[in-house]
């Protein structure tokens, strides 16, 4: 007895490849939102296969895998008007569709992103942020906010230094990270701004530790006299930037800003990704592209008055 195999047609295949593709996303280790932003993106580069002279050959020969693929970025460009980087985001999620048939990558060119250097503090943000940390009563915060802005210590590296790590006498100081990222090990020099704010909060610790008969090696800690928590450095960072009425500050911004101003002050790109723990010189180099407000500012300097 010979078993007729049923013919299927193009939609039903199209949908059982997602069906398909569905199962197999579903075991993947992803978020639930970002399942469902890959879902929904397939679910729309197989809709359009469906309008093409042969959707199916494109889902088994690797020549017109990678021409569907490019075909389909064209039209998202000029049909959607999609931002480069919304066609990137398509292009991933058709990626891990082949992939999940066993296809591998279509060999499609990724659009390019505009370059721009990593967000940091414009003079103005600077300048509010230092006033207020100037006037505010507690020296361990305005240490912190100082070692932060001045030294451009990461989170993790700031919140786990100990009293150790700090050298500070009137004419020089030295922030030592001992196991920075990649644990790596550097030493930050500490300016006189720095230096003077932290040996204020040296003495005040010492009197705070003595009066809660605790002990500690750790630089920062909290009233009662417990090491402080990244979480709670964090904290600190967010109230001083109420205060000044800056927005969307963090220790990473921070460390941004210390790295940016270096860069821009016309320093040597091989100190300063010493100064700032960088591994590789590019990671350094990109605080030398220009920001959005330099570009506006670009524009607004060839106005000519008619």
């Amino acid at each position: 007895m010979v078993t007729k195999t049923r013919a299927v047609g193009p939609d039903e295949f199209l949908q059982e490849a997602l069906d398909a593709y569905e199962v197999w996303l579903g075991k993947q280790p992803l978020a639930a939102r970002s399942r469902e932003a890959y879902r929904s993106q397939v679910a729309g580069f197989l809709a359009w296969l469906a309008t093409t002279e042969d959707p199916m050959a494109a889902l088994s020969a690797t020549a017109v895998r990678d021409w569907a693929a490019r075909d389909y970025k064209r039209f998202l460009k000029t049909k959607h008007r999609l931002s480069p980087a919304s066609v990137n985001q398509a292009l991933a999620a058709i990626d891990s569709f082949y992939r999940s048939r066993s296809l591998g990558r279509p060999d499609v060119a990724r659009e390019q992103l505009a370059q721009a250097a990593p967000r940091a503090l414009d003079e103005d943000d600077q300048r509010r942020l230092l006033r207020s940390v100037e006037r505010w009563p507690l020296a361990r915060d305005r240490a912190i906010m100082s070692t932060l802005f001045y030294a451009g210590l990461r989170l993790a590296e700031l919140a786990s230094l100990e009293v150790d790590d700090v050298a500070v006498t009137a004419r020089k100081g030295m922030a030592t990270v001992r196991s920075g990222k990649g644990d790596r090990y550097r030493e930050v020099p500490l300016n006189s701004a720095c230096r003077a704010v932290i040996t204020e909060w040296l003495e005040e610790r010492q009197r705070l530790l003595d009066a809660k008969s605790s002990s500690t090696e750790a630089l920062w800690v909290s009233r009662l006299g417990k090491p402080l928590s990244a979480r709670s450095v964090g904290n600190v960072i967010d109230r001083l930037a109420d205060d000044a009425g800056v927005e969307g500050l963090s220790a990473h911004v921070l460390r941004h800003t210390f790295v940016t101003n270096l860069v821009r002050s016309g320093h040597d790109v091989v100190l300063v990704a010493e100064l700032a723990g960088h591994r590789r010189l590019d990671t350094t180099r990109r605080y030398s592209l220009p920001s959005e407000a330099d570009r506006a500012a670009a524009v607004e300097d060839v106005l000519v008055e008619p």
